[in-house]
């Protein structure tokens, strides 16, 4: 069996972000696990805010095309949200946004997810770990298509949660996110055999 393709991120721009961290960390395990890990950064696409007008003028705008072509070539995605006054970060949706864009009018809907697998986690100072944006996240990956498995992992505290290294200092923490990260390499396996 080939090796799955994942494409991990976080739903963040901060250079130290407890999110970009704990990706990290989920991308290292499903590597582990079996599969074939691109980390992409938000910020390396440079996004305008999603405007039909910008579209209609020029098309997608390259950032836009490269991250959706990632994650066309993709089997699954890993990915860190973390939470923006109880909901997900304007950066998050507006990269969704883009890459669910069409390119040309024979293109299949929503072909950078349909089809996808996803495994969701978070990061967050307040005691909930980012939770609530998770909640978001899942409902917008599965109206568009995505299986997003029903697990998932949230890090509370998360100012305190990362070693000097940038790895989980509770053992309990880190091997939750293994699981998740073997399970999503597991299920994108059984979905694509």
């Amino acid at each position: 069996m080939s090796q799955p393709k994942i494409v991990a991120f976080a739903g963040a721009l901060r250079t130290g972000s407890y999110n970009k961290k704990l990706v990290a960390i989920a991308a290292e395990a499903a590597r582990a696990a079996g599969a074939e890990v691109t980390v992409v950064d938000l910020r390396e696409f440079n996004l305008p805010l999603f405007d039909q007008d910008i579209e209609d003028a020029t098309g997608l705008p390259d950032g836009a095309k490269r991250f959706k072509a990632l994650l066309r070539a993709s089997d699954a995605i890993l990915l860190s949200s973390p939470e923006y006054n109880s909901s997900i970060p304007g950066v998050l949706k507006n990269a969704i946004d883009w890459a669910s864009r069409s390119e040309t009018d024979d293109e299949p809907d929503l072909v950078a997810f349909r089809g996808k697998t996803a495994a969701l986690l978070s990061a967050s100072p307040g005691a909930l770990g980012g939770l609530r944006s998770l909640i978001t996240v899942r409902a917008i990956l599965t109206h568009i298509g995505v299986y997003v498995l029903p697990d998932q992992v949230s890090v509370s505290k998360a100012h305190e949660a990362f070693g000097d290294a940038g790895q989980l200092k509770d053992e309990r923490k880190a091997k939750q996110v293994a699981v998740l990260a073997k399970g999503l390499v597991d299920f994108t396996n059984k979905l694509k055999a």
